[in-house]
């Protein structure tokens, strides 16, 4: 089942002859329940992609479709409505707030919402990540792979359809990349989610279905893996 789709989704910073095309115009379309890798030199567009089908930062042309609806339609508070109710993004940086406990911050975004928080899906969630011990400390308190396992934990409490993910094990020893890959593979598998990750690990690029190769704006090989 198509989830996202993006029609002529385009770019293009500064203008004239000092324009940069970071863009290309792209077509694309994502499954329900696929793992997606995009992979790519550095400034190769691979950032710009994602925050774009993530809703984070506006094309100079084209469309992003999410559950058949055209995100960049919305006015600005209706956008992050939206993202905060149907996507799910993880940083390489973890974004965790130092004074709010682990369980805390992965309640956020529902906090911030209004919405009513699923105390048993939360104490799921601790769970399969293996952070429930952890539940009380602050992230200063916690190892590198435990923040990153929290950022997850609190990209999945609102249930989102797709998850973004950017260099999510950047930041990580090649042990705890590991275990992350693995508790987010199991996390969105469980949950029946889409993933779209940005690496430069070839390793991780190997676990997901579909490896997109990007180079200077442009869309080079799109190959099933899986």
């Amino acid at each position: 089942m198509e989830l996202l789709k993006t029609n002529y989704l385009t770019k293009t910073y500064g203008f004239g002859e000092t324009a940069v095309k970071a863009l290309k115009p792209t077509d694309l379309v994502i499954q329900k329940g696929e793992f997606t890798a995009i992979v790519g030199p550095s400034g190769s567009g691979k950032s710009t992609l994602l925050h774009l089908l993530a809703g984070l930062d506006k094309p100079s042309a084209g469309h992003v479709y999410i559950n058949d609806i055209d995100i960049y339609s919305m006015k600005e508070k209706e956008l992050s409505r939206f993202r905060r109710r149907n996507i799910g993004f993880i940083f390489q940086f973890f974004n965790l707030i130092p004074i709010l406990s682990v369980e805390e911050n992965i309640k956020l975004p529902l906090l911030m919402d209004g919405k009513k928080v699923d105390e048993d899906y939360i104490n799921e969630l601790m769970e399969t990540l293996d952070i429930k011990n952890r539940k009380t400390h602050l992230p200063g308190e916690i190892s590198g792979g435990q923040q990153q396992r929290v950022s997850i934990a609190r990209a999945l409490a609102n249930k989102p359809s797709i998850i973004f993910a950017d260099e999510p094990t950047g930041n990580l020893d090649s042990k705890n990349s590991k275990e992350v890959l693995s508790l987010l593979t199991k996390s969105i598998k469980k949950y029946n989610q889409t993933l779209v990750m940005i690496t430069h690990d070839p390793q991780i690029a190997s676990c997901a279905d579909r490896i997109i190769t990007i180079c200077d704006g442009e869309i080079m090989e799109d190959k099933k893996v899986n």
